[in-house]
């Protein structure tokens, strides 16, 4: 059985590496068809678009707003996941690296499962940081987005506010999807083989969500 939950360990994050792997290929090759870049791409254009507008200052503020509002929403529930989840791994991983300590010569014995819930945990800080930072460069731009259009002041900080914008989309979906990929690992920890087909359905899901189409009319 422990062979077993082994396998399903090696499955399940494999296939979500797999996958992983070959987007970040896809992004070299051909970032235009992923909704990643594009969408960088849109958030600069919008940036661009409203530096140019006189007048678009509040209304920049409060779209920066209402993203720096999504982030943090991102946050905390990364953060409460997290406690949650140190609050049940904790003994575990207590009483692991108790008996490693008693016998210095034993290796701590990690379970399938114990290994599961450590992915999960770092899951679950990696989606916090970036939600953070994504506050973090969401906060900044707001300031930008809101100096009068024409000035000194708002032409000077200009091009780092398009680079803020980028940089906070992309934290904020990478934090939204580290939330995604818990699934197929609670699902492990609900039942080793619900992991994998966790992994099939998560990964069948962000093909949808990477690839960018234009709709046509």
């Amino acid at each position: 059985m422990n062979n077993t939950s082994w396998l399903a360990v090696i499955f399940t994050l494999g296939i979500v590496a797999a996958y992983e792997i070959w987007l970040a290929v896809a992004q070299r090759r051909t970032p235009q068809r992923l909704a990643r870049s594009a969408h960088a791409l849109l958030r600069e254009d919008w940036f661009a678009a409203i530096s140019a507008q006189p007048g678009s200052e509040i209304l920049a503020v409060q779209t920066l707003r209402n993203s720096l509002m999504s982030a943090t929403m991102a946050a905390s529930t990364a953060v409460l996941g997290l406690m949650g989840s140190l609050s049940l791994t904790a003994p575990t991983l207590r009483d692991t690296l108790g008996q490693a300590a008693t016998d210095s010569a034993a290796w701590p014995h990690v379970t399938p499962r114990l290994a599961m819930e450590l992915v999960l945990l770092c899951l679950l800080f990696a989606s916090l940081v970036a939600s953070v930072m994504a506050v973090r460069y969401y906060n900044h731009a707001s300031f930008i987005g809101g100096m009068p259009v024409g000035t000194p002041q708002r032409k000077r900080w200009a091009t780092t506010g398009t680079a803020y914008v980028r940089k906070a989309g992309l934290l904020y979906s990478w934090g939204l999807r580290q939330l995604m990929l818990l699934v197929p690992i609670v699902a492990f920890v609900l039942h080793p083989v619900a992991g994998v087909a966790g992994a099939l359905v998560v990964v069948a899901a962000l093909v949808q969500f990477d690839r960018y189409r234009i709709e046509s009319d």
